[in-house]
């Protein structure tokens, strides 16, 4: 279960709910990470290991973390805070770190990138690569739709990048939200960057509770069977408590509610 669901703020009431995440069922939390301050996580670490849960983290780069700025001091700060994540990954005991921070979400210039855009990207990756593969963490990164990223924007650009690359520590994670807006085909679009994507979220078309959107979550499960797929599936939504999601109408009745029916969707399709 994505923790985003509780908002952005890692504080003790998201915490406190672990217990019932995995009362549910789920064997995992993915834990997003805007604190770098190792001491902020302590109680977390010692939470999940009482839990038995696996921890996975993510990160998403603001303004002024962008890696594609035009302002060096902008691209620095980007990559001294995509380190400090990595830092916060390995002691929590993830294996990941996944998101969209190749560049910044919801910034955008009014045209495509550019191929100086690109390579302040693959420049800054790759340094943050060398740093996490000091800490076995492999970086996952994700595509945006169109409406919120513009560096890459569909599974073949990001596959596209993520060759570029070229970095043993850097692949794929591949979230069915984004797919649903961008691809002729989420489940092709899976079965094409297979050989890439170690890490997989389930999110509905609404962002809300799973199946209850236009998703098409039989295709969408039988393509993740036919690659032999051995990672995780991870479930994200996003409420209005998250404002970067720019959600403003209830799509549940309460975080509870949308952790346990998921759970029981997807548990019960697989």
């Amino acid at each position: 279960m994505n923790l985003l669901v509780y908002g952005p703020d890692m504080n003790d009431s998201v915490l406190s709910e672990l217990a019932f995440i995995q009362e549910v069922g789920y064997q995992g939390v993915e834990i997003p990470v805007f604190n770098v301050d190792l001491a902020h996580w302590s109680a977390w670490k010692k939470e999940v290991d009482r839990l038995g849960l696996q921890p996975f983290a993510c990160a998403i780069a603001g303004p002024a973390e962008n890696l594609i700025s035009q302002d060096p001091a902008v691209r620095a700060a980007g990559i001294a805070y995509l380190k400090g994540a990595v830092d916060v990954a390995a002691y929590l005991g993830a294996p990941y770190l996944s998101g969209p921070f190749h560049s910044a979400l919801g910034v955008f210039t009014g045209a495509k990138a550019t191929q100086q855009e690109i390579d302040w990207s693959i420049a800054g990756i790759r340094e943050v690569a060398d740093h996490a593969a000091t800490k076995n963490i492999t970086l996952c990164l994700e595509y945006l739709n169109r409406f919120e990223s513009y560096l890459v924007s569909c599974a073949d650009e990001l596959y596209a990048l993520v060759e570029q690359i070229n970095h043993p520590y850097v692949e794929i994670m591949f979230d069915t939200f984004h797919a649903n807006i961008e691809e002729v085909s989420t489940a092709d679009a899976i079965r094409r960057i297979a050989k890439r994507t170690p890490h997989i979220q389930l999110s509905e078309s609404t962002r809300g509770i799973l199946g209850e959107g236009q998703v098409n979550w039989p295709s969408v499960l039988q393509s993740i069977k036919d690659i032999n797929y051995a990672g995780w599936l991870v479930v994200e939504a996003f409420s209005e408590k998250l404002p970067a999601a720019h959600i403003w109408r209830k799509m549940f009745n309460s975080e509870r509610e949308l952790v346990d029916k998921s759970f029981k969707f997807i548990h019960g399709k697989w």
